[in-house]
């Protein structure tokens, strides 16, 4: 069935025209309210007897499914399974749950454990969410995206599978990304999920032991490349536009050249961003302000290494250089503030068989023979450190232990307060474990990681951790391009995001080295990031003019509250 969904005066949320009754309405996961329908409900839906007398309230109902999860122990799959089983079974009660129990279960539902659910998505595999594209779909696609479960879907999150996290190639198993991605988007932002829809674009695999395994259910033929799988994507992007058009595209994991190109391709043809280039670039430029905020120090002060030259390094380094264009620093300036480093060494514009995607970020030759650096040796990490001396240094490289004792050492005797941003995920590629980066700054480090971490212990001191974590900023992009009715995501939207957030962060967070607000306050944030990107896309241009006022009433209108919907029958 297709969803309808109005709101009252009062701003009740509504679900209308209802035609399931019974069974085939308990078992719709959109609009099941398990024990808690009533008893007025059941009589209407023709529920008597269908479900046990007590009527639960949302209290007890989150308990209950809360008590489940526990019984799962210490195994994170097996959370996760529990989750997406309930998630299938009961929607609403998922995001209550979610809600209630944030900073355990989002590493639960999505980042580590997503990534062990993609490789053993074919394993684990029970039911269907939003839609799979293939090749064999092409001519068709409009019509595939037909079979969504509603015609005003607002926000699709879409991947090709082919870069899921550090992992690589998952084929099919990538769509718990942009499952997972949206689920956040919910949580966080309070988008409906009958308004969301996630896609994966099955174009194969090159993941040979997928191909290998009798219960694999993707597309089986090795990945599409060259002018098909581009023409492919430019259907694909067509039908989205006729089939919801004013819709939000985020794309999800792509191969980093794939990546740069459907961001550069597309993103002025309807609203999209890349949230690996994008949002992991806003999410480190607010830790990076944060920080600048713990050590009084400028941004114009700041100087960068970042360690890995994919969609994120790349992304990264992008919009740091874009936050130091807007402080006024000259561009001279701006080229040798942040230094990238890949496979290859220092990223340098001459070098043979330079990437595309690298080029703007690349150092020009006579700044690195400035610098000392040979034209005939390459550069790597530990001597540009040294040459350098960076006042942070961000790991996106997926090497695990990348970052050493003799380099950090290095960076901490010529920094007071360094900053270290191991970004990497799962937490298994972290660049450096946070008690070595501890305990070789002599615990004067400020710490981020992208996969959650303990405190660590240093001396008579307990330094905290940072979660340098996408789940931050995106939402807020998203809601906040969504209710704006931006016509593109710009870097200056990012860089707004980026402000909002390192501005949440409190005084005495601060002073004890956190970098980050709790993400217990997901929502709230979320909502100071949505109006900080709905206020630069009015004053742009790109979005409606809205005050703030108007912004406000905006975000009231489109937030779900994770209650029930009242049901009303047709």
């Amino acid at each position: 069935m297709k969803y309808r969904i109005e709101r009252s005066p009062e701003g009740e949320w509504i679900i209308a025209d209802i035609r399931k009754r019974g069974h085939a309405l308990l078992q719709d996961s959109l609009l099941n309210k398990g024990t808690a329908f009533t008893h007025q409900e059941r009589e209407l839906f023709e529920l008597e007897g269908m479900l046990p007398t007590q009527v639960t309230d949302r209290t007890r109902q989150i308990a209950r499914a809360y008590e489940h999860i526990q019984e799962k122990g210490d195994n994170p799959l097996e959370k996760y399974v529990g989750m997406a089983a309930l998630q299938d079974r009961n929607e609403t009660l998922f995001y209550q749950v979610l809600a209630a129990h944030i900073e355990e279960l989002v590493p639960i539902v999505y980042t580590p454990t997503v990534g062990s659910a993609a490789v053993r998505f074919s394993h684990i595999f029970r039911r269907g969410r939003g839609l799979w594209i293939t090749p064999d779909h092409r001519g068709g696609i409009f019509d595939i995206l037909g079979h969504a479960h509603n015609d005003d879907v607002k926000l699709i999150v879409a991947t090709d599978n082919e870069r899921i996290l550090g992992l690589g190639d998952q084929g099919a198993g990538g769509m718990v990304i942009p499952v997972g991605k949206l689920a956040l988007y919910t949580l966080a932002a309070g988008i409906h999920p009958v308004y969301t829809l996630p896609i994966t674009l099955d174009v194969g695999t090159d993941n040979q032991a997928l191909l290998d395994d009798e219960l694999y259910v993707g597309w089986h033929h090795p990945r599409l490349r060259g002018e098909p799988y581009d023409e492919l994507v430019a259907e694909f992007v067509d039908a989205v536009r006729r089939r919801f058009p004013g819709a939000l595209l985020p794309w999800e994991d792509f191969k980093k050249a794939n990546a740069f190109m459907l961001l550069d391709r597309y993103r002025t043809a309807l609203p999209s961003f890349n949230d690996d280039i994008q949002g992991t670039a806003a999410v480190v430029l607010a830790g990076v302000l944060a920080a600048g905020r713990a050590t009084g120090t400028k941004l114009a002060d700041q100087r960068f290494v970042l360690a890995g030259a994919g969609a994120s390094g790349v992304g990264i380094a992008r919009q740091l250089r874009h936050a130091l264009e807007v402080e006024g620093v000259s561009p001279d300036r701006v080229a040798g503030a942040v230094a990238l480093v890949d496979t290859g060494g220092l990223v340098v514009a001459d070098r043979e068989g330079l990437e595309p995607y690298k080029r703007d970020v690349a150092w020009p030759r006579e700044l690195a023979t400035h610098h000392g650096f040979s034209p005939t040796a390459p550069a790597h990490l530990e001597l540009v450190i040294a040459r350098l001396s960076p006042t942070v240094l961000i790991g996106s490289s997926g090497q695990p232990g990348l970052f050493t004792d003799a380099m950090l050492r290095s960076m901490a005797a010529a920094v007071e307060r360094p900053v270290v941003l191991a970004l990497s995920n799962p937490t298994s590629k972290c660049e450096a474990v946070p008690g070595d980066v501890a305990t070789w700054t002599d615990g004067r480090a400020l710490i981020a990681t992208g996969s959650p971490f303990d405190p660590v212990r240093h001396g008579d001191r307990t330094i905290p951790v940072s979660q340098c974590n996408n789940v931050y900023v995106f939402p807020g992009i998203g809601l906040g391009a969504i209710i704006s009715g931006a016509r593109e995501v710009t870097d200056a939207m990012f860089a707004a995001a980026a402000a909002a957030l390192a501005g949440l962060v409190s005084e005495s967070d601060l002073e004890r080295g956190v970098l980050y607000p709790p993400l217990g306050e997901l929502r709230s944030i979320t909502r100071t990031i949505a109006h900080a990107v709905g206020r630069e896309a009015a004053d742009s241009g790109e979005g409606h003019p809205l005050s703030d006022d108007e912004i406000e009433t905006a975000l009231d209108s489109e937030i779900w509250d994770l209650g029930y919907p009242t049901l009303r029958p047709v």
